[in-house]
């Protein structure tokens, strides 16, 4: 029987799975000595078993040696094969190099977990110059997309929506998430200038004012895009929109901005946070 072995924070994602799997729920030990540095301990039996390590990648600096000193001690200890199940992969962001001397970060960590672990299962990774990730991963990789998930959440929720995605690169999946709730949708112009500065063109949504606008985006980070578009929408006189998100990151104070501009604001459940309104639990088992 495969066995699950959950990460700091990551025990209500794990037991969720295991409900609905055959896999056993197993469980580790992990603490800071004085000087900093992590320990850590398998409390379960590895021995002869394909174990799933699960471990959410938000603020991976802060985790990433214990993940991988975990991995280890499982193979060490007689593991069969050692899988990542990491809902949200980081370091996906900085696939090029803009500036001379730059680190291309997900090769690099592509290359770490690859060499650390049998396979990865995650849910919609942050792709844009690259079409999947086995062209930066030599391990198995499955990805599964919670697209269909946020469709029936608005079409459950929300009457008359209109869709919103932030930027070109967002059409497809913007189109899909719309075509499933039965709504229409439309797409702004996004320049970027820096980690918190964005510019939002957006249209004259006049002929839109009886439909009710839910913005969406696959990760919610400094939220600028979000609460630029809320804005705009609130200055053109549109009621105020769901904001809907795969991961909600959001650094700083970037929620409570975002939510007195909005409805509601909704994400999955691969990173926890007190939005989670949508679990992908049934997409990873």
């Amino acid at each position: 029987m495969r066995l699950l072995l959950p990460m700091p924070g990551n025990e209500t994602m794990a037991a969720a799975l295991a409900m609905r799997t055959p896999a056993e729920l197993g469980s580790l030990e992990t603490r800071r000595f004085p000087d900093r540095e992590s320990y850590v301990r398998i409390v379960s039996d590895v021995g002869g078993r394909e174990v799933d390590l699960v471990c959410t990648l938000a603020r991976p600096d802060e985790q990433f040696l214990s993940l991988v000193f975990a991995a280890n001690t499982a193979r060490d200890l007689g593991a069969k094969s050692v899988r990542l199940i990491a809902p949200y992969l980081a370091y996906m962001r900085q696939d090029k190099r803009f500036k001379d001397g730059e680190a291309i970060s997900s090769v690099h960590f592509a290359r770490l977990l690859s060499e650390t672990f049998d396979g990865l299962v995650t849910i919609d990774p942050h792709l844009h110059r690259r079409r999947d990730l086995g062209e930066i991963f030599t391990i198995p990789t499955r990805v599964e997309h919670a697209a269909p998930l946020l469709a029936d959440w608005i079409k459950d929720n929300v009457e008359l929506p209109l869709v919103i995605g932030p930027d070109a690169e967002s059409e497809q999946w913007v189109s899909a998430v719309a075509q499933q709730a039965n709504a229409p949708h439309i797409v702004l112009t996004k320049q970027r200038f820096g980690d918190r500065q964005v510019e939002i063109a957006m249209p004259d949504m006049a002929r839109w004012r009886g439909r009710r606008p839910v913005l969406i985006d696959d990760i919610i980070s400094s939220g600028r895009t979000m609460i630029e578009a809320a804005r705009q929408l609130r200055d053109q006189g549109l009621t105020k929109p769901f904001c809907l998100a795969v991961h909600p990151m959001f650094a700083e104070e970037s929620y409570a901005e975002l939510l007195a501009l909005s409805e509601r604001v909704v994400s999955t459940d691969t990173v926890p946070h007190v939005s989670n309104a949508v679990s992908v639990v049934g997409l990873l088992a």
